[in-house]
């Protein structure tokens, strides 16, 4: 049993709730930490889940975000990615959280989102759920996909079908480098044909590794890819 905040190490002290009669939610942060983990509320953009309420008018094309629509009017992006669920605001606790788990090998720490995965996927219907590839080089470094470690905290079973060639990280490329990047992804053998699949990986940030995945799966014949991301960057 879990006795101190797996972030900052103070004891945990619960706080009873009439909710807390009912259900038992596993506790992994104090309350402080916890609060300062930011859920994704009120409007958000319907193609990758961005906050809407304070978005200037300039970037907002109806339901969606203007990087969004800039996507869905490439003829070769349109329609590749349904839609994106992030659950948590990439603010500043969070960037630093994620740091430690995935680069200082704190494997520990996703078990703290374990619940909010649970029950955002036991309302979700797919086929298969495919966490987002390391190539082989930066797993090496890692120890373990971070993707990997927080949907089995979660006990879900992930379908490990893709697979990943080296490259330089896309935060470190323009958009219109990301645009012509070649296909980073392989696929193992498994029929996807028809199904409905949903990516999974830890933050969206611009969106092209996400559409890179969901290219390959629908060009081999899934019917929709969607994604689930923990944060919205």
């Amino acid at each position: 049993m879990i006795t101190n905040c797996l972030y900052c190490e103070r004891e945990l002290v619960e706080v009873m709730s009439w909710r807390g009669l009912f259900y038992r939610e596993g506790q992994f942060l104090c309350q402080g930490c916890q609060e300062k983990l930011e859920e994704i509320e009120g409007k958000r953009c319907k193609g990758c889940s961005r906050s809407m309420d304070d978005l200037p008018a300039i970037l907002v094309k109806g339901e969606i975000c203007l990087d969004c629509h800039r996507w869905e009017q490439d003829p070769e992006w349109e329609g590749i990615l349904h839609s994106n669920h992030s659950t948590y605001h990439y603010n500043d606790f969070l960037k630093e959280y994620l740091a430690r788990f995935k680069y200082r090998g704190d494997y520990i720490l996703a078990k703290a989102f374990s619940h909010s995965l649970k029950l955002y996927l036991s309302k979700t219907e797919y086929d298969h759920i495919i966490p987002i590839p390391l190539s082989d080089e930066r797993l090496y470094e890692r120890g373990f996909n971070q993707s990997i470690a927080l949907l089995e905290e979660a006990e879900v079973r992930p379908s490990n079908i893709l697979a990943r060639s080296h490259s330089e990280k896309q935060s470190k490329k323009t958009r219109a480098e990301r645009l012509r990047q070649e296909q980073v992804f392989r696929l193992a053998e498994c029929d996807v044909k028809g199904k409905s699949i949903l990516l999974f990986d830890d933050i969206y940030t611009t969106g092209t590794t996400l559409r890179q995945a969901a290219k390959l799966l629908k060009k081999v014949g899934a019917d929709e890819v969607s994604s689930l991301t923990l944060a919205r960057g």
